[in-house]
C-alpha cells in the first residue's frame, strides 16, 4: 500500500529564511554563493559577467583599440538595471540589512505594506540600523522614516553608532540642516551629546566650505555645555578663516583663550594666514611675538606659507616685512622661498629686488631653477633693460641650463622693441638649431618691424622659412594682421603690407575682412570700398563679414541703395548681416523715410539672432502699445527702455511712426513727439522733421488701402482710363 501524504494541519508553513555562509549548488539553485536572498526573486549572474565575451581576458592589450570611457560607459549601462546595481552595492551588508535595503527597493515608499515586512524581524539592533542608514543607493525618506521606526521598536534605544550614521545619512543626502538637529534629538531622547558628534557635523560642513554653519554648530556646543580640545578648535578656525569669516574665527580664538587653552603651532598658522590674507600685517606681527615667547617660534615652512598667502593677495611690502621677520629670527630661506618670493616681485614689476635675492641665492649656492632665470628676463625685458636679460642668458646656459621657447620669445620682443632686430633674428635661428619648435609668438615681433621699417624683403622670405617649418602660414597672416590693425597708426602700414603680399598670393577673404574693419574704424570708408570691390574682381567669394563691413561702408557714404544690395546678397547666401550692419542699416532706411522696410530688417534681425539689440526689442513693445491708441503708455514704455541704459534712438522713431500710423491716430502719434521733446529726448527740429514723417507715412498708407480696395473691387481699370495714377511707396 503506498504511503499516505501527511494531514495538511500537521504541515509547517513556509517562513522566509536566510543562508550564512557557501552552500551546495543544485539544480534548483545554481547560485554558490552571493545573491541577494534565498526565497526572494534573486539576480540573474548572466547579466553581471563581462560583456566582451569568454576570450577577452586571454586576449593581448592593444592601446589602439584602448577605450578611456569603457569603464565609464559600463558603470552607465549597468546603472539601468536597479537589480544588478542593488546587488553591487549590497553584496557587503550582512543578510538582515540586506532584507531591509531589498524591501526598500520593492516597496518605494513608506506603507503598511513595507511596515508588515518591517515588523517579520524578531528584533532590531543599532548595528544593523547604522549599517542601513550607511547605505548609499536609498530613498532619504525612506532611510529617516526606519530610523524612527526603529526608535519606537519594544526594548530598542539608539546608541552613539546610530546618531552618527544618522547624521552622515542627512548630510549626504544634502539635508545638513536636519543633521544639525541631531543633538537635540539625542538630547529629547535622553542621549546627550558629546563631542564627538558635534565634531561630525564640523568636519561636514568645513569639508563643504559651509563656514557660518560651522559658527552655528560652534555657538550650539556651547550651548549644551561641551567644550572642544585645541584640535577642535584649530578646525573650526581654519573653517571660519578658508571660507572669509576671519572675525567669526578671532572671536572663536577669544574664546579659545579664556577656555585656559594653549595654542599649538597650527593655531598660530591658521589665524596669522587669515590675516596676512586680509591685509591686517599688525595683528600678523603680535601673534608672531606670541609665538616666540611660547617656544613655538615658526620655521622656514611656515614663513614661506606666509609668503605665499601674500604673494597671492598681491601684497609685496608684507612680503618683504615677512622676510625681514624670518632675518631676525634666524630662519634661512630655502629654494622655494627663494622662489616664490623672486617670481612676485618680478611680476610685481620690482625686479632690482628679485635680483638682488637671485646673487644672495647664488653666494648661499642654492640650487636656481631655471624657471627664477625667465621670470628675471621677462622682467627684465618689461622694464626695457635688454641688455641685462641677455646677460642672464648668458648666465642660464653658463650655469648648464637649456633655454626654453617661452625666453626666447621673451628676448626676441625686447630685441625688436629695441628695433635691434638683426640679433632678434639670430635667435630666431637659434631655437630652430635647438628644435624648440618656434611659434607664432615667436616670428610675430620680428614681422612687426619688417613691416613698419618696409623690409618686406625679409618679410617675405621669412614667410618662406615658416612655410618650411611647416607653419600654417595663412592663419598666422590673419593673428598679424589682427595684432596689426588693434595698435594705433599701424592701420595703413598693415594696408602697405597687404600690397606687397598680393604679388605672392597670399590673399584671403578673413584678410580683406579685418581690413576692411580697420579701415572703416580708421575712417577710411573709401578705402575700404575699393578693397571691397577688388575682392568681388577676384575668385575670392565674399561671406558674411565681408557683406555686413560693406553695409556699413555704403551706410555712412549714403549709398543706401547698395547697402540693401549687399543685404539682399547676404539673404540670397542663407547668411545675416551683422548686429551692427543692421542698427546701421535700420538707421540709413529710416532717414530715407523708408519705415516699412526698417520695421522688417529689425523683425529679421530679432528672429535670426540670438541676443538682438534692446532698442530692436523695445520698438516691437512700442508698436503692441500704439494698439491702445494713448500716448501716456508709450512714453511709459519710453521710459522704462531709458531706465534700461537704452536711449531712443532712430529704431524707436520708427516704431512710434509705424504703430501710430498703423493702429493708432497721427494726433496721438505728435503726443509722443511732443512728450519725447518735454523729456528732452529729442529737440524741437526733431518734432518737426518727425511730424513730418508721420505725415507721409499715413498718406503712402491711405494710399494702399485705397489702391488695395480698387483692386478688390476691380475699379483699377477704369482709373487708369481717366488718366489717374496712384503712387506706391
Amino acid at each position: 500500500m503506498p504511503p499516505q501524504p501527511p494531514p495538511a494541519a500537521l504541515t509547517k508553513p513556509h517562513k522566509p529564511y536566510f543562508y550564512y555562509g557557501r552552500r551546495k549548488p543544485t539544480q534548483n539553485r545554481p547560485t554558490v554563493q552571493g545573491g541577494l536572498f534565498s526565497n526572494r526573486q534573486s539576480v540573474n549572474p548572466q547579466k553581471l559577467r563581462h560583456r566582451d565575451g569568454p576570450d577577452s581576458a586571454n586576449q593581448p592589450f592593444d592601446l589602439q583599440k584602448w577605450d578611456p570611457d569603457e569603464r565609464i560607459n559600463q558603470r552607465i549601462s549597468s546603472a539601468k538595471d536597479p537589480s544588478e546595481k542593488l546587488f553591487s552595492l549590497a553584496k557587503n551588508l550582512s543578510p538582515i540589512a540586506r532584507y531591509i535595503v531589498d524591501a526598500f527597493r520593492k516597496h518605494k515608499q513608506w506603507s503598511p505594506p513595507l511596515i508588515e515586512e518591517l515588523n517579520r524581524l524578531r528584533r532590531v539592533t543599532p548595528t544593523l540600523v547604522a549599517e542601513v542608514l550607511k547605505f548609499p543607493d536609498v530613498d532619504p525618506k525612506l532611510s529617516s522614516k526606519f530610523f524612527h521606526w526603529a526608535g519606537k521598536q519594544k526594548g530598542y534605544r539608539h546608541d552613539f553608532g546610530c546618531y552618527n550614521a544618522f547624521a552622515y545619512f542627512l548630510n549626504r543626502a544634502n539635508h545638513f540642516r536636519a543633521a544639525d538637529q541631531v543633538p537635540e534629538l539625542m538630547h529629547a531622547q535622553g542621549k546627550p551629546p558629546t563631542e564627538k558628534q558635534f565634531e561630525i557635523l564640523i568636519r561636514m560642513h568645513a569639508d563643504a566650505s559651509r563656514g557660518l554653519r560651522v559658527h552655528y554648530v560652534y555657538e550650539k556646543m556651547k550651548k549644551f555645555g561641551v567644550k572642544p580640545r585645541v584640535f577642535l578648535y584649530n578646525r573650526i578656525i581654519d573653517a571660519l578663516v578658508k571660507t572669509n569669516h576671519l572675525d567669526l574665527a578671532m572671536s572663536v580664538y577669544d574664546d579659545f583663550k579664556n577656555n585656559g587653552l594653549i595654542e599649538e603651532n597650527v593655531t598660530f598658522m591658521i589665524l596669522i594666514k587669515g590675516l596676512c590674507k586680509s591685509g591686517r600685517m599688525d595683528e600678523v606681527f603680535d601673534l608672531l611675538n606670541k609665538m616666540r615667547k611660547n617656544l613655538c617660534k615658526p620655521d622656514v615652512f611656515a614663513y614661506t606659507a606666509m609668503i605665499k598667502v601674500l604673494v597671492s593677495e598681491g601684497n609685496l611690502d608684507g612680503c618683504l616685512k615677512i622676510w625681514k621677520e624670518m632675518k631676525i629670527d634666524g630662519v634661512d630661506p630655502d629654494v622655494m622661498a627663494y622662489s616664490t618670493l623672486v617670481m612676485a616681485l618680478c611680476k610685481g614689476n620690482r625686479v632690482e629686488k628679485g635680483y638682488e635675492l637671485f646673487k644672495e641665492m647664488k653666494e648661499r649656492k642654492c640650487l636656481i631653477d631655471r624657471a627664477i632665470y625667465g621670470f628675471l628676463i621677462e622682467a627684465y625685458v618689461a622694464d626695457g633693460r635688454i641688455g641685462s636679460a641677455c646677460d642672464l642668458l648668458k648666465d642660464l646656459i653658463d650655469s648648464g641650463y637649456r633655454a626654453d621657447l617661452a625666453i626666447y620669445n621673451s628676448l626676441i620682443e625686447g630685441l625688436c622693441n629695441a628695433k635691434l632686430v638683426d640679433r632678434a633674428y639670430k635667435l630666431f635661428q637659434i631655437t630652430i638649431q635647438e628644435d624648440l619648435l618656434p611659434d607664432f609668438c615667436t616670428v610675430n615681433p620680428i614681422l612687426v618691424v619688417y613691416a613698419e621699417s618696409k623690409r618686406m624683403k625679409d618679410f617675405c622670405k621669412l614667410l618662406e622659412q615658416m612655410e618650411k617649418l611647416k607653419f600654417s602660414v595663412s592663419d598666422d597672416l590673419l593673428k598679424f594682421f589682427s595684432s596689426m590693425v588693434e595698435k594705433e597708426g599701424r592701420v595703413m602700414v598693415a594696408l602697405e603690407v597687404f600690397e606687397h603680399l598680393k604679388a605672392n598670393k597670399y590673399l584671403s577673404v578673413p584678410i580683406y575682412n579685418i581690413l576692411m574693419e580697420a579701415l572703416l574704424k580708421n575712417g577710411e570708408k573709401n578705402n575700404a570700398l575699393s578693397l571691397f570691390q577688388e575682392l568681388n574682381d577676384l575668385d575670392l567669394v565674399p561671406d558674411s563679414s565681408t557683406y555686413s563691413n560693406a553695409i556699413l561702408c555704403y551706410v555712412e557714404v549714403g549709398e543706401v541703395e547698395k547697402a540693401c544690395t549687399c543685404y539682399n546678397k547676404l539673404q540670397e547666401m542663407s547668411s545675416e548681416p551683422s548686429i551692427a550692419a543692421y542698427q546701421s542699416l535700420v538707421k540709413a532706411l529710416f532717414g530715407i523715410g523708408e519705415i516699412d522696410a526698417a520695421m522688417m530688417l529689425m523683425r529679421d534681425c530679432l528672429a535670426n539672432v540670438t541676443s538682438g539689440p534692446l532698442e530692436f526689442k523695445y520698438t516691437l513693445t512700442i508698436i503692441h502699445v500704439c494698439k491702445l491708441n494713448d500716448a501716456k503708455k508709450v512714453i511709459e514704455v519710453i521710459n522704462e527702455m531709458v531706465e534700461q541704459g537704452c536711449t531712443p534712438d532712430e529704431a524707436i522713431y520708427s516704431g512710434i511712426i509705424y504703430g501710430m500710423c498703423e493702429h493708432g491716430t497721427i494726433e496721438e502719434g505728435r503726443k509722443v513727439f511732443l512728450n519725447m521733446r518735454d523729456c528732452k529726448y529729442i529737440s524741437e527740429a526733431d518734432v518737426i522733421v518727425y511730424d513730418e514723417m508721420l505725415i507721409d507715412h499715413m498718406k503712402k498708407k491711405t494710399a494702399d488701402l485705397v489702391l488695395s480696395g480698387l483692386k478688390f473691387f476691380g475699379l483699377e481699370s477704369k482709373l487708369k482710363a481717366k488718366g489717374c495714377r496712384i503712387l506706391t511707396g
